[in-house]
């Protein structure tokens, strides 16, 4: 994709702390070009950042096109990121980590490969829903490695969840069957298999069947249609979804149940022999003192305002708190709307860039 819009590419393997194969896709910049850290959603990839095409996508239009070089992550377990060094993706093993391994692991090794390899800090991080959740995690369990990034940006951070308004929700009492069917069938992954992907894109790539798929994406992420351009669809399906493990889908369970930003909830036993305590403990959000710039939506289901404010009061370094301009712009629109380059990238490259921004939304 990077190739056909004109772009050059590169491809580079690397191997986190706990044996992990992640591949970072990279547009180069020049010399003298200042690198960018993108990470995808949930079930996601790199491909979240090129899918708009040449002239709309992030990845194009306002970072390699201004110079930038530009660096697209995957996180375990995706497409892009499904090897080890000694476990199959068909082992159970495998697939046993949430985004708590991404962010003590997975992040560390991304931010330490490009600033080695560029001698030089890590300009900007842009981490979307669950890779703004990662970065959170790394920041306070592994502070260090913060130190090398001199700016994050999270588009629907998703680290606070107990107000989401999608009715997915309704799903969560469904947890303990969820796991033992991707047990059984699918080696604890979710929304990786080929068999997935080949269904979804048959069903979804029809145009009666397709309108059917949109409607439920509205009514799971909001309802967005002015944003959604449909000819993009077949694009969409070919990348999404990228997989995942059944461990994330249940630890986004219980941020949404306990309301607290913490880590994995074993069961009590389990707890006392990893956290010696019965209750997991919570991330430490005050050790993320790199400025910080959170975008939300008004119609986001998955992230919804009063847990992005809440999220912002608990950080103590927030140099923007921004809200789309756009009554019904939604959780996927911060990738797929139309008018993303408008209503959300041409914002964060004022902010990169250090310009000062009129209009600043703030709750405080």
């Amino acid at each position: 994709m990077i190739r056909e819009a004109g772009y050059p590419v590169e491809t580079h393997v690397i191997t986190t702390e706990d044996g992990y194969l992640l591949t970072l896709h990279r547009i180069p910049g020049g010399n003298d070009s200042l690198p960018v850290l993108l990470l995808h959603g949930m079930i996601s990839s790199s491909a979240d950042w090129v899918v708009l095409g040449k002239n709309k996508a992030f990845a194009y239009y306002l970072l390699a096109d201004q110079g930038y070089d530009v660096w697209l992550g995957n996180f375990r377990g995706n497409i892009y990121s499904k090897a080890h060094i000694s476990l199959s993706s068909s082992n159970s093993t495998f697939w046993d980590f949430s985004f708590h391994e991404m962010g003590i692991y997975d992040l560390p090794a991304m931010i330490t490969f490009i600033t080695n390899m560029r001698a030089q800090p890590l300009h900007t991080y842009i981490g979307y829903s669950m890779s703004a959740t990662s970065f959170f995690i790394m920041a306070s369990e592994r502070p260090k490695f913060t130190q090398m990034v001199q700016m994050m940006i999270g588009l629907a951070p998703a680290v606070f969840g107990n107000h989401m308004k999608s009715p997915i929700q309704y799903f969560f009492p469904l947890r303990r069957k969820l796991k033992i069917v991707a047990q059984l069938f699918f080696h604890d992954e979710v929304f990786g298999s080929d068999f997935v992907r080949f269904l979804l894109k048959n069903i979804c790539d029809q145009n009666i069947t397709g309108k059917l798929c949109v409607n439920l994406m509205s009514i799971i992420c909001g309802d967005d249609h002015e944003q959604f351009n449909y000819t993009l669809l077949p694009v969409i399906l070919n990348h999404f979804p990228a997989g995942t493990s059944t461990k994330i889908i249940l630890h986004l369970i219980q941020s949404f149940e306990s309301g607290k930003f913490r880590k994995y909830d074993h069961d009590r036993v389990k707890n006392l022999l990893i956290y010696n305590s019965m209750e997991p403990p919570d991330y430490n959000l005050s050790n993320t003192t790199v400025p910080i710039a959170l975008f939300y939506a008004n119609n986001d289901l998955f992230v919804s305002i009063e847990d992005v404010e809440r999220l912002y009061h608990s950080l103590p370094n927030v140099v923007d708190m921004y809200k789309v301009p756009w009554s019904k712009f939604n959780h996927v629109g911060f990738i797929w709307a139309k008018d993303a380059s408008k209503l959300v990238y041409d914002r964060i490259l004022k902010i990169m860039r250090g310009e000062n921004l009129n209009n600043v939304t703030s709750v405080k």
